[in-house]
């Protein structure tokens, strides 16, 4: 009988030493966790989508109360709760200006040919499975919301053929950037409302032939503009923020409009391709 039992009375031993090693191990390693954490994390938006670089909200106020520095900013976060949290830990606030997703595509119903029909699940990616686009301009959006249903801040919706962002629901959290499989998202200062609709990179031609507002790279916008804040490679304009003045003198002499003020000017052709 004791035979039988001291096996099972060695393995309780053992597991009884190992359960207050790991006791006293815990005690004697454990470390408080610095309350301020909880408060930060309290001031964030707690959106957990990881566009800082971190983990998640947890992970990137642990970050700025060990290291004291709010030198990345959270995108999802106002700059007034980026300011508080500043504040708090009796730093330099890490806000700046407000970036927002932009579509460099105006390939509507309207303005596009299609040259397709789908009928399957309602994603971008599962329809470039099977073919690389759906109208004539192949660098077109497709229309399928697979950045709408990325976005957790519900700024997207898709109207007439293609993906509409609300600037003011969105957060600049970048994940509808990566969801796009033709790449056609960027980030844009929110003050900066000058910008390209189109990503179309064939020659002029090609480009007007597949839509009624592509850019055909005619370079006039170049020409024009007195800030060299915009130009012209591969038949496509191009815009840099840093220099931009807004002053849409590229805008007036657009021949296809490709060149828009977001909230202005919206334009939409008057016949089909």
């Amino acid at each position: 009988m004791f035979e039988i039992l001291l096996p099972g009375l060695i393995l309780g031993g053992f597991a009884l030493i190992s359960s207050a090693g790991l006791f006293l191990a815990s005690k004697k390693f454990h470390v408080d966790e610095d309350p301020r954490i909880e408060k930060v994390v309290e001031m964030l938006p707690n959106a957990n989508c990881g566009a800082c670089g971190f983990a998640g909200c947890q992970a990137y106020a642990e970050n700025a109360v060990h290291k004291m520095s709010l030198e990345t900013p959270c995108p999802v976060a106002t700059d007034e709760a980026m300011f508080e949290i500043a504040e708090f830990l009796g730093v330099e606030s890490g806000s700046g200006v407000k970036m927002v997703s932009s579509l460099m595509c105006n390939g509507t119903d309207a303005n596009t040919k299609r040259i397709a029909e789908y009928h399957g699940i309602e994603d971008c990616w599962a329809y470039t499975l099977i073919a690389d686009a759906n109208k004539a301009c192949a660098f077109a959006c497709l229309g399928l919301g697979s950045c709408v249903t990325t976005c957790p801040f519900d700024a997207m919706k898709i109207e007439n053929g293609i993906v509409v962002i609300d600037e003011e629901k969105c957060t600049g959290c970048t994940l509808c950037i990566d969801a796009c499989p033709k790449h056609i998202l960027h980030m844009r200062p929110v003050d900066k409302r000058v910008t390209v609709t189109c990503f179309n990179t064939d020659n002029g031609a090609m480009a007007k032939k597949a839509c009624n507002v592509a850019c055909i790279g005619c370079m006039k916008c170049e020409k024009v503009c007195e800030d060299d804040a915009i130009h012209v490679n591969n038949f496509l304009a191009k815009i840099d923020y840093d220099k931009c003045t807004q002053c849409e003198k590229c805008v007036d002499v657009c021949p296809t409009d490709a060149i828009q003020v977001m909230g202005g000017r919206v334009y939409v052709a008057t016949e089909n391709v």
